[in-house]
């Protein structure tokens, strides 16, 4: 028998509806605030998340999944949906669509690390993107679509947490203040947070070995050395978080390793279950267009696995709307009424009722067990009687209250029912 590869999930026919719902929720949500889909290819040259991403980051150095084509171009499999989304816009010259341009996108990305609960070498994100606004304005509207989307799937007890990375100058100033406070520290850190902190220091500050974050827990916070521009954006970004009264916190420790964040970062974590856990995380990327060959374009955006919001919702015994089982089950009597069934079923499919029908040679019993596996709302027998009268017996299988009509009225019966 050959076997599903570490790290990857099958989604079985009985839980579909949990992706089916998450997903259409996430669909209604985008819909409700002018946000549109983009789909973006499974994979993209190599190249573009080197220059987007960072080569110093995890994401690059360890957990990207790289081949080389026919050709001899390097092409990964996307780890992530922002970047190919920036190429796009750059490539199909979106810029010259109204801006700012609302996008979202629900896509598999693939990571090489160690697989756990709700993560996966292969998941799929739901993620929001906006192009063309450098305003709070847009921060709030992007974290309040969030906001909406958790709120509307259930999600209690959800806090946002909230800081800002400033821009480059202000990230400049910060780092050489870090480096002088983790200069004398360096043989405590993590063998990772030494080579950090030549590239990217910043990136130590998100460190989860223990001896690591007990050591940033002292460091200078990057909020002391925020310019006034950044220090105001934040301000103001807070005063629309009130007035829309989303809760929040400031968390100096939430930063970014991907290097196109700038000024807003935020997280939303839930404590619903215990131990606080992230839900969603987001940010600002001010530099990320012009870091694939673009024009400078202010960016905001959010990701959030689904894999690990459906076990979420799962774990707080939250419902799924669940639309899977068919309207009616239509029975044969037996073998002579094949054609009266297969008819039906053609009849009431086009007027748009989920009908299925006996394709084995089943007894009625055995056809009354299956359309009840199959989560049938109705069933209907076709026998000798039904054909010759025009007269049939549909059965509620709820509580087997049985309705008699003609034939022609079983639609509008059923579509009442819904």
């Amino acid at each position: 028998m050959i076997r599903i590869p570490k790290g990857v999930k099958d989604v079985l026919p009985q839980d579909g509806y949990k992706w089916q719902h998450v997903e259409s929720v996430a669909r209604k949500i985008c819909k409700l605030s002018n946000v549109k889909e983009i789909r973006t290819p499974t994979f993209e040259y190599t190249e573009l998340f080197t220059r987007s991403i960072g080569d110093d980051t995890d994401v690059v150095s360890k957990e990207m999944y790289t081949f080389e084509d026919k050709g001899g171009r390097s092409l990964t499999l996307k780890p992530e949906g922002t970047a190919c989304v920036a190429r796009s816009y750059v490539e199909n010259s979106l810029e010259a669509c109204s801006l700012p341009l609302k996008m979202f996108y629900i896509t598999p990305v693939f990571r090489y690390e160690n697989p756990q609960a709700g993560r996966y070498r292969e998941h799929h994100q739901f993620g929001v993107e906006v192009y063309g606004a450098a305003s709070p304005l847009m921060d709030y509207e992007v974290i309040h679509i969030a906001y909406d989307y958790l709120s509307a799937l259930g999600i209690k007890d959800l806090k946002l947490r909230l800081n800002s990375i400033g821009c480059p100058a202000c990230r400049s100033r910060y780092n050489i203040a870090l480096k002088e406070y983790l200069a004398s520290k360096l043989d405590s850190l993590c063998s990772t947070c030494r080579e950090r902190f030549t590239k990217n220091p910043l990136r130590i500050i998100d460190c989860k070995v223990p001896s690591c974050k007990e050591i940033v827990s002292k460091a200078p916070r990057i909020l002391d050395y925020i310019c006034d521009e950044c220090r105001e954006h934040l301000k103001r970004l807070e005063k629309y978080l009130k007035d829309a009264n989303i809760p929040y916190e400031i968390d100096p420790d939430i930063v970014r390793g991907l290097d196109y964040y700038n000024k807003t970062v935020f997280e939303f974590v839930t404590t619903a279950l215990g131990a606080q856990g992230t839900v969603c995380g987001g940010g600002r990327y001010d530099r990320l267009v012009e870091s694939v060959g673009g024009k400078p374009t202010p960016c905001v955006g959010f990701g959030l696995g689904l894999e690990r919001l459906i076990l979420l919702m799962e774990s707080m015994g939250l419902p799924f709307s669940d639309d899977s089982g068919v309207d009616i089950f239509v029975m044969k009597q037996n073998v002579d009424f094949v054609d009266d069934c297969l008819s039906m079923v053609r009849q009431l499919r086009a007027c748009g009722i989920s009908a299925e029908t006996e394709y084995t040679e089943r007894s009625l019993k055995a056809q009354f067990k299956y359309a009840d596996k199959i989560g049938a709302k109705h069933a209907v027998v076709i026998g000798e009687n039904e054909v010759a009268s025009g007269i049939y017996a549909v059965k509620r299988l709820s509580d087997g209250k049985i309705f008699e009509m003609e034939k022609s009225k079983i639609s509008e019966f059923l579509k009442g029912s819904k």
